[in-house]
């Protein structure tokens, strides 16, 4: 005997306006929530639809609460604390608004066995779909665990590689090349460069647009920057910093791949008795609080952190109504726009003679 409906015959869905649209029930979802990074004539479009259809998003939240809801899972093990912050608020919200429950478990192994433990244990809670962020979305383990179980994944910033699970991501190549050419539009021609945490494909990623603008201004990456390794650590990046910063010519200008290593890049400015950005331009990237906190604020590039924890939610709900329909989400990858914020931690170049440098520099202490 089959299992009757849940909803009438007369009940306009997402997936119906949709259609009607042309485009995703996530970016319906999205535009009648009110999210970011939605083009205008999309908009008109879902509202347009919405209208005609007569569609009711409170109604349809409401039968979501009562019985279609799920359970949403996150695991999570991100080194910045800002960077987290931001997106549990987001995964936070955006599930109030589909009214769903959001299930959130810490996973800070980076054993493959015990990651695949953790999530088995994770997945017997009921939730019926994961949403990994940095840096446990590039983690295999965690993947297989999951596909063993034939739960729905969504993972944040996965690069720009091929997918096998819908991904959010912004183009984190195109945003390193744009603010390293800021600092070469300000006449910097020494840089430094704190790379993020090696196992990261956004790491690469960033590195490849930093090193790609120089490349493009017609300069050799090899003559005129220093790259350290950082691990997208406050910590990481005072060691990496002190490191760019001891060599007899540093840098005038440094790119750290997250703000928390910016952010460290100007205590050890501080330090030397560097003035930011007189001495020493620095940049960051993720525009996290912390971001506005350190003095002088960061020139940094904004990524949308709370919006990308949205639209992953946003489209893992979209993947699990699909199953239940026999089909499977139709959007794999959403690439949201970034935006250079350019503050005080950054000015023109200056080229001071060695000596007034060396004066800067604080006194070494008697053994």
């Amino acid at each position: 005997m089959s299992r009757p409906s849940r909803r009438s015959r007369g009940t306009v869905t997402i997936e119906d306006v949709a259609r009607a649209a042309g485009v995703s029930a996530m970016t319906v979802s999205r535009v009648i929530n009110g999210g970011k990074n939605v083009r205008e004539s999309t908009r008109v479009s879902v509202l347009e639809a919405v209208k005609t259809l007569n569609y009711s998003p409170n109604s349809a939240a409401r039968n979501l609460a009562a019985g279609e809801a799920t359970h949403i899972g996150l695991l999570y093990a991100n080194p910045s604390a800002a960077y987290l912050s931001q997106f549990l608020i987001g995964a936070l919200e955006a599930a109030r608004r589909a009214g769903c429950h959001l299930v959130i478990e810490s996973c800070e192994s980076e054993n493959g066995g015990e990651q695949a433990d953790v999530t088995r244990r994770f997945v017997t809670s009921e939730v019926e779909g994961v949403i990994l962020p940095p840096p446990l979305s590039e983690s295999v383990a965690i993947m297989d665990a999951l596909r063993e179980m034939g739960i729905p994944v969504v993972t944040v910033a996965m690069g720009s590689a091929d997918h096998e699970n819908p991904n959010v991501r912004i183009d984190d190549f195109g945003a390193a090349k744009e603010m390293t050419k800021h600092l070469l539009d300000l006449g910097h021609r020494r840089f430094g460069f704190i790379k993020g945490h090696p196992n990261h494909i956004a790491s690469h990623d960033r590195e490849r647009g930093f090193l790609a603008a120089i490349v493009e201004h017609g300069l050799k990456p090899s003559e005129v920057a220093a790259v350290e390794q950082g691990y997208f650590t406050y910590r990481s990046g005072l060691a990496a910093a002190e490191r760019l910063l001891a060599d007899p010519h540093p840098p005038t200008a440094i790119f750290a791949s997250n703000d928390d290593m910016a952010a460290a890049t100007i205590s050890v400015a501080h330090r030397r008795h560097m003035i930011v950005p007189e001495d020493l331009s620095v940049v960051g990237f993720d525009d996290t609080s912390l971001a506005t906190t350190v003095w002088p604020e960061l020139t940094t590039v904004r990524q949308p952190i709370s919006a990308m924890a949205e639209a992953a939610l946003d489209m893992l709900l979209a993947d699990i109504r699909a199953r239940r329909a026999g089909g499977r989400c139709d959007t794999n990858e959403i690439v949201l726009e970034h935006e250079m914020i350019v503050r005080e931690s950054t000015a023109a170049a200056i080229v001071v003679p060695n000596k007034s440098r060396k004066a800067r520099s604080p006194a070494v202490q008697p053994a």
